[in-house]
């Protein structure tokens, strides 16, 4: 997503070449979605993967409709026909014959997850989607989602700051043999350590206009990480890392899927997956960011009033 959007500004040879790198450090999975750009990181994607197809899960998603020619306006449609319509256009853009992974990006309030479903099982039984998944869902509505069809996967966001998938997606997930993709598990960059003046923000820069990185918000949450980094540098790895880590430690079916547009970070994020904690230390890290004590929600009002909670 940060490749094309949200972030500042991009770079695609530094993107492409940051997906190549990938590759070459065993992570395969690329995760995007049609909302995003809107549309062209979708297509940058499919540059990326030109020639290498194989070499790679693709995983994209549709649901959250956005005008090119005004991005700030925004949708939600699970219907059977716009699900159908979305397929086309990402198979197009991504220039592959199948897509690994489509996932529905929002549940439409309009629509019920049963129909939604059932459309994204057409597109399996047509050969153009290989396994589907859901995003942002509450343990209900995938109850009910499996019984129309399998569900390979569940995508939100997770990580020490964002904890609410433990309430009972998590184990749901668990218990159904359904996969969890956790989105953001460097809390939207904060727990990179890096991140140390609201100024730094680009003016684009959607997390702005984020309430976790506004106000006294950005203090109290900027306190909490400066914790674990002690934690952190105590263990002689990066903050990334050990939030990485942590993640990973919390289930063998749970995958982070960290977002960066460089090589320098991915490979830093990659050290995560070779980092060990202890009992003791997944408890240090408990008491340095208990789950409540983040301030701010994790998005601006529209942005949570999407989320199937």
């Amino acid at each position: 997503m940060g490749m094309s959007e949200f972030y500042g500004s991009g770079d695609e040879a530094e993107s492409i070449a940051t997906i190549h790198r990938a590759k070459e450090l065993g992570i395969t999975l690329l995760d995007t979605a049609d909302m995003y750009g809107p549309f062209t990181n979708e297509e940058l994607v499919g540059r990326a993967i030109k020639g290498q197809r194989d070499a790679f899960v693709v995983a994209t998603k549709c649901g959250i409709m956005r005008d090119p020619s005004n991005p700030q306006l925004r949708g939600i449609n699970g219907s059977r026909d716009y699900i159908k319509r979305s397929c086309e256009g990402s198979l197009k853009r991504l220039g592959i014959d199948v897509i690994d992974l489509y996932q529905l990006h929002r549940l439409d309030p309009s629509t019920p997850i049963e129909e939604s479903v059932d459309a994204l099982a057409g597109l399996v039984k047509d050969g153009k989607v290989r396994a589907i998944g859901l995003s942002e869902v509450s343990a209900q509505t995938l109850e009910r989602a499996q019984k129309v069809h399998p569900i390979a996967s569940v995508q939100t966001e997770y990580s020490l700051w964002s904890r609410d998938p433990e309430d009972s997606v998590l184990a749901t997930c668990k218990r159904l043999g359904i996969g969890f993709l956790a989105y953001s598990p460097l809390g939207r960059g904060f727990l990179t350590g890096q991140i140390k003046r609201f100024e730094d923000f680009a003016p684009d820069d959607f997390r702005r206009n984020n309430p976790r990185f506004m106000g006294e918000n950005f203090a109290k949450n900027l306190a909490l990480v400066d914790a674990v980094s002690a934690i952190a540098r105590a263990k002689n790895v990066t903050t990334s890392q050990l939030a990485l880590a942590w993640v990973l430690a919390q289930g063998d079916f749970i995958v982070p899927i960290p977002g960066t547009k460089r090589r320098k970070y991915l490979e830093e994020n990659a050290g995560g997956a070779e980092v060990r904690l202890t009992e003791a230390e997944l408890a240090s890290l408990d008491r340095a960011m208990p789950r409540d004590a983040v301030a701010g929600e994790r998005y601006a009002p529209m942005g949570m009033k999407s989320l199937d909670r």
